[in-house]
């Protein structure tokens, strides 16, 4: 009794793929029907109108600049590691300190990632970087 259905007695190597399409097209369906309800439009929520809220609070943004060779300026006055760390410190009790360096792009990263490290160690918790767009 032979179990082979070829006459060469090769295996069948053909995957069926029918199970596959079935379940593809089952998960299709799912998405089709479950998509518009993710969307917050489609939830149909009216929200209250409210009068504009000012915020009188700006931030005070302090600007310190690296040039090519890591020297750095904190509001156009040149300062020492040390004694830009003590001024962090100072500022950074402030609620609305911020922080903006404008780096040199010939400035290794190293010594931008040192001056980070310092300001975080200093407790500034608003950084950000400037640059020039394209």
């Amino acid at each position: 009794m032979s179990f082979n259905n070829n006459s060469d007695g090769d295996l069948m190597s053909e995957i069926n793929v029918t199970p596959l399409v079935d379940v593809m097209l089952v998960l299709l369906v799912v998405f089709i029907i479950t998509a518009p309800l993710l969307s917050p439009q489609s939830l149909k929520v009216t929200l209250p109108k409210t009068d504009a809220v000012r915020q009188n609070d700006k931030p005070q943004k302090v600007s310190m600049e690296v040039d090519a060779r890591g020297n750095v300026a904190l509001d156009q006055a040149h300062v020492s590691d040390e004694a830009l760390a003590e001024i962090l410190r100072q500022r950074a009790t402030e609620p609305q300190f911020q922080l903006q360096i404008e780096a040199d792009k010939a400035v290794p990263y190293g010594r931008v990632a040192e001056l980070m490290a310092l300001a975080q160690k200093a407790g500034v918790s608003k950084l950000s970087f400037l640059t020039v767009a394209k």
